[in-house]
């Protein structure tokens, strides 16, 4: 009598994990939920082969491995069974290919994704010859203890490209490495804020700002943000005896304007007066498509009172958990003992990857191949959308910046469109969220770097207009 062929999930010869380890997972997955009882027998190799259209060495590999481990014995001539003594442990206790620690792995990609920049047009071929070679020339004092301050011609490379394409004049002592935002904007408050200090964010903003700084007990003030940027209060206004201000002043997270010549000389005039700090984040500033990406607001900076934080995240992949702070020159001493006191290293090795991508002119290419990209797939996913949505949406015009804002009419809330579109398998953030001050504003926030073509916005749209009709 031939044995019944179990049912596994499909395999995915796509993904990072060998078949036959896939195979394995799913043979365990089968025992600990009683597919495969003890002592009942598992197809032959050369009939599951066939089945499923592999090798049979793939299905030997499996069975080899799932017999060292206890799972099966094989018999001889009355084939293969498994353990009759085995103890079923719960479903949850078993390690599927998902959770392996031995697995890359990531949930899937969904559209719309925010912060996410083209990974399809990432030169993966360039980065991996260059990752073979960092590799192959590591020596012996490569594998110590990397530098809290960051890898040398990391910072060499970053100096010289902030000095070309943001008007950043620094030295690669002013640049400190870090593990994203997050991980700078924490080693400036360790360095130069302390509990009970007050810091001015924009309103709307980037949630984790807010977040990250009172979680270390430092206050936040809201200010609001018109179609110049942040809005300072009138002079004297007790909302200015702050110790410092986060601003995104090239394309405001998440409105995208850009923080007006006089806007920027007037933060500048009261970090000025105030001795406080401007801390700048410029997140994708490179991606501008009117005219050329406008300076930095660090390039301003006259009394070193400004402190830029860039990433490595939107330029080329934020899996690389890679960033930078750039620092006032009077400051680097007591940022190299925050870095000493309060964190830990970015892998040298990834930094020199980095390095090496920077100067060999790859990372320039890349950002200009980029920003023609961007311009392209904005312009077609506003138009599929524009199609699909009509007057049920307004799509902001936005200079610049990785994703659209959908204002919506008074048909539904953001938030409530947000979680109908996520179980729809789509990704929105709603404006709304971003928000703390006065009647907060409604839209959705829709990354388009990952949207490859008009027809593909145009499908998308359809299913958000059936997810805006009135449930029931």
């Amino acid at each position: 009598m031939k044995t019944p062929i179990p049912r596994f999930s499909p395999l995915d010869p796509g993904s990072s994990e060998p078949i036959y380890r896939q195979l394995y997972w799913r043979f365990r997955e089968a025992i600990a939920n009683g597919v495969l009882g003890p002592g009942e027998r598992v197809p032959a190799a050369r009939a599951l082969a066939k089945e499923l259209g592999l090798a049979r060495g793939t299905i030997d590999a499996a069975y080899s491995l799932l017999t060292s481990e206890g799972y099966l014995q094989a018999r001889g001539q009355a084939g293969t069974i498994v353990t009759p003594d085995i103890p079923i442990q719960p479903t949850a206790a078993i390690r599927t290919p998902d959770s392996s620690p031995s697995v890359r792995h990531q949930p899937e990609t969904l559209p719309f994704q925010m912060g996410l920049p083209a990974l399809d047009a990432f030169p993966k071929k360039v980065w991996a010859q260059i990752g073979a070679r960092c590799v192959r020339s590591t020596r012996a004092q490569d594998m110590a203890n990397p530098s809290a301050h960051g890898l040398q011609s990391l910072r060499t490379a970053i100096a010289t490209y902030l000095q070309v394409s943001r008007g950043i004049a620094c030295s690669p002592a002013q640049i400190f490495i870090t593990a994203g935002y997050r991980d700078t904007l924490s080693l400036i408050a360790h360095a130069l804020l302390k509990a009970g200090d007050r810091v001015l964010i924009e309103d709307p903003g980037y949630p984790p700002t807010r977040q990250l700084l009172e979680h270390l007990h430092i206050q936040t003030v809201a200010l609001p943000v018109d179609h110049d940027g942040l809005q300072l209060p009138a002079q004297g206004s007790d909302a200015l005896q702050a110790q410092a201000a986060v601003v995104t002043p090239a394309h405001q997270s998440p409105l995208c304007v850009s923080l007006s010549l006089p806007r920027r000389l007037e933060l500048l005039g009261w970090a000025s007066r105030q001795q406080a700090w401007i801390i700048e984040d410029d997140y994708d500033g490179e991606y501008r498509y009117v005219s050329r990406p406008l300076p930095a607001l660090k390039s301003l900076d006259r009394d070193g009172r400004v402190l830029y934080s860039g990433t490595f995240s939107k330029v080329l992949f934020p899996g690389l958990r890679l960033a930078y702070a750039v620092v006032p020159q009077e400051q680097v001493e007591r940022f190299q003992q925050a870095s000493q006191t309060f964190r830990s290293s970015c892998p040298e090795l990834t930094q020199a990857i980095v390095a090496t991508f920077m100067t060999e002119g790859h990372f320039a290419r890349h950002i200009q191949r980029m920003r023609k990209l961007y311009s392209e797939r904005r312009a077609f996913t506003v138009a599929g959308l524009n199609k699909v949505l009509g007057n049920r949406v307004h799509i902001d015009a936005n200079p610049g910046g990785m994703h659209l804002i959908l204002r919506l009419g008074n048909q539904m809330t953001d938030w409530e469109l947000v979680e109908r579109m996520r179980q729809d398998g789509l990704f929105a953030e709603a404006l709304s969220e971003w928000s703390l001050l006065g009647e907060k504003p409604s839209g959705l926030l829709l990354g388009f770097a990952n949207i490859t073509s008009q027809a593909s916005a145009e499908q998308l749209g359809e299913r958000i207009l059936a997810l805006l009709e009135p449930a029931g």
